[in-house]
This record gives C-alpha cells, sequence and structure tokens, in this order.
C-alpha cells in the first residue's frame, strides 16, 4: 500500500474524531441539562441531518473543483462543530446546531475523501483500498468514543469536545498540503444544478429496478439500526452498570463502547465471504432477524452479570454489521453501469436518513416505554429501532408469494 492511500486512511479516522462525542457524554448531558431521552436522540440524529443535507453538495463539488479543498473545507467545519460545542453549547437549540454543523463537515470529508482515494489507484488495488477506507469508517468511531473518555474525566465534557477538533483540523491540513493535485479530469467548468445535486429522474429509473429498490430500502433499515445503536450504546452501558450489584464494566463506558465499534469492523467482511457461499439474499435475511432479536435480549438483559451483558453487546454489534458490505456488494451488482453512479447516491442518502431516524426513534422509544431507569423501555428502545430488520424475512415472503 502506497503512502498516500495510508496518509487519506489516517486522515479518515482523524476527521471522525468528534463523530461519537456527545454519544460517549450523552448520559452526563442529558442530565445536566435536564433533556428528555427524545431530546437526546435528536441531538445525536442531528449530526445525520447536516450530513444528508449537505453530502450531494460536497460529492458534485469534487467533479468541478480539487477535492483537497473540498476535504478541508469539511475538516474546517467538523472543528468548528466540535470546539463550537464545547465552548458555547448549553442546552438543546446550540447543541442542534454545533451537532448539525458537525454533520456537515464530515459530509465534505467522507465522500470527497474516496473521491481523492480512488482518483490515485486502479484495478485491484482500487477495490482494496476502497474496502479499507469504508471499514475505516468503525475505527474512527471508536477513536472518538475513546478520545471523549479519556478526556471528559480528567477534565470535562467541554474540553472532550474541544480536543476532539484537533482531529479534523490535523487531517484537513494533511490532506491539503501532503496529497499532490491531479487536473480533473470531469465536468470541471459545468455549472451546479439541481439535477447534478439530486438527480431526481435517475432515481426513479433506480427504484424502477426491484433488486436496487430492495438493497436500498435494506440499508435504510440496517443504517437505523446500527447508528440508533451506537448513539445509545453508552447510555445503555451506564444503565447496565447502575443496575449491577458488587462488580461492575472493568473499564470506562466510552472506551468498552469503542472496543465493542473495534471488534464489530471484521464482521462485515467476515458476512459478505459467507453471503457468497450461501447467497445474498439468505444471507442478508439470516443478520437481520438475529440482530432485531438480539437487540431486544440485550436491552432486556441489562440486569445481568456485567460479563454477560457486554457479550451480548459484541454478538449484537457484530450481528449489526454483518450484513453491511452484502447490502453494497448486492446494489452495485443490481445497478447497471450508466445508473450506478447515481444508485450509490440514493443508497447513501438512504443510509444516513435511517442514521438521522434512529438515535430520535430509540429515544422516543424510551420515553414511550417508561423513561431510561425501566428495563423494558430499554427493550422496547432496541425493538423500535430493529422492527425493520425483524420485518425484513416477513416482507419477503409475502413479495414472493405475491408474485
Amino acid at each position: 500500500m502506497g503512502s498516500v492511500p495510508i496518509l487519506l486512511l489516517l486522515a479518515h479516522i482523524l476527521s471522525m474524531a468528534g463523530f461519537s462525542t456527545f454519544a460517549a457524554l450523552l448520559p452526563e448531558l442529558r442530565d445536566a441539562w435536564a433533556l428528555s431521552n427524545s431530546q437526546a436522540g435528536v441531538v445525536g440524529g442531528t449530526f445525520f441531518a447536516g450530513y444528508v443535507a449537505t453530502v450531494s453538495l460536497w460529492t458534485a463539488l469534487t467533479d468541478r473543483t480539487d477535492a483537497r479543498k473540498v476535504y478541508l473545507a469539511g475538516c474546517l467545519l467538523a472543528a468548528a462543530g466540535s470546539a463550537g460545542f464545547g465552548l458555547a453549547a448549553g442546552g438543546f437549540a446550540a447543541a442542534v446546531a454545533f451537532q448539525a454543523l458537525l454533520g456537515a463537515g464530515i459530509a465534505a470529508t467522507y465522500m470527497p475523501g474516496l473521491r481523492l482515494l480512488s482518483d490515485r489507484a486502479s484495478g485491484p488495488a482500487q477495490s482494496r483500498y476502497i474496502a479499507f477506507y469504508t471499514s475505516f469508517f468503525g475505527i474512527g468511531t471508536a477513536l472518538s468514543l475513546a478520545l471523549a473518555g479519556a478526556v471528559a474525566p480528567l477534565a470535562g465534557w467541554r474540553a472532550a469536545f474541544v480536543v476532539s477538533a484537533a482531529g479534523p483540523l490535523a487531517a484537513g491540513l494533511m490532506v491539503f498540503f501532503l496529497v499532490e493535485a491531479k487536473p480533473l479530469q470531469r465536468a470541471a467548468a459545468t455549472a451546479l444544478s439541481w439535477s447534478a445535486l439530486f438527480p431526481v429522474a435517475a432515481w426513479r429509473k433506480v427504484l424502477a429496478i426491484r433488486a436496487a429498490a430492495g438493497y436500498t430500502l435494506g440499508y435504510f433499515v440496517h443504517c437505523l439500526e446500527l447508528f440508533g445503536s451506537r448513539a445509545w450504546m453508552v447510555a445503555f452501558l451506564a444503565f447496565s452498570s447502575s443496575l449491577q450489584g458488587g462488580s461492575s464494566f472493568p473499564w470506562q463506558l466510552p472506551a468498552l463502547a469503542a472496543v465493542v465499534n473495534l471488534v464489530s469492523v471484521p464482521a462485515s467482511i467476515v458476512g459478505n465471504e459467507v453471503a457468497l457461499r450461501i447467497g445474498r439474499r439468505p444471507w442478508i435475511l439470516i443478520a437481520m432477524a438475529g440482530s432485531g432479536a438480539s437487540g431486544i435480549v440485550l436491552g432486556l438483559g441489562a440486569p445481568w452479570h456485567w460479563a454477560l451483558v457486554l457479550g451480548l453487546l459484541v454478538v449484537y454489534s457484530m450481528l449489526v454489521m454483518a450484513e453491511s458490505a452484502t447490502l453494497t456488494a448486492g446494489l452495485i451488482a443490481a445497478a447497471p453501469a450508466e445508473l450506478r453512479g447515481a444508485a450509490m447516491g440514493l443508497y447513501s442518502l438512504a443510509g444516513f436518513g435511517g442514521g438521522m431516524l434512529g438515535p430520535v426513534l430509540f429515544g422516543a422509544a424510551l420515553d414511550a416505554g417508561g423513561g431510561a431507569q425501566a428495563v423494558c423501555a430499554w427493550a422496547i428502545g432496541y425493538a423500535a429501532i430493529g422492527m425493520g430488520c425483524l420485518a425484513a424475512p416477513l416482507v419477503v415472503r409475502i413479495h414472493q408469494r405475491a408474485r
């Protein structure tokens, strides 16, 4: 692997330093600001609102200007979102604003970073680099959790947000000054238009392809569960810890969440290998049913011994990740070459739309189930974000009978 791909992978991890800071500190901030669980979920989901609202713009700009400039702009926005949260946030409204700014910033690093990487590789190496890049999202998530968990106990939650701003700043400077510029190969002189940002006509053609529509819908429910569970992972561990007897979790809770995220990263790669042997659709349905069911068991198991709770959380997180790569591979195979770009754009929007809804839905379910101090409420929360996955086998069966 060359030096430029390694640099871009490192920058990708650093750019996400603020991604899970709020999730790591959710229990503390929820209590300090007297937020309902629904409001805490909205703050977590607003990150994805900022992402979804701007990702098409940033991606389109990489066809018209140096992607390094787009990446640097995104890093500055992400740093401003994290630093602003730490320095100025004092309640719900400000937290929502700074989380949206952070989401818009990371949207300008993720896809433009992928563009920078793919433009500098070809053949089998390109596919390998892209696989590493997408899987490193989980590593960036883990770093963000661990960083917040290390800084907050020593210097407070505000310092944790401010320190996390250093990650995207470093990433932006690395990419802008250490990655060599390349001449634009595409429509650099073409003005941006609504159809370029949101190719609705092409999206309709994609959705008319039954398999492509199915994989896109599957990615939506997958991301709803994935990001909903990640947003509330530390809060769930805090609740479970409060129910333990003489012994409890051996590490700080954000550090435990970071380890769980790291351990679950290979599940996507292994799951794709299983899918190649038994078929994509059977594997997706098995993984989705498993994640939806195990989430409910995890919620009900909050009072159990910490080792059992932690083991269940690892199994659940791996099952949530197990169909991720399979869904993406399925979409690419189902979409014709002339629609592949539009299909991937719609797929990404659907996924992060699910990511926006997941934390909000989980928080609302907690409130509806009796609050964050009730075991049944956590089971209801996991059931709420997993209901799409649990329904997937039934939907497929009904569809097959209808055909």
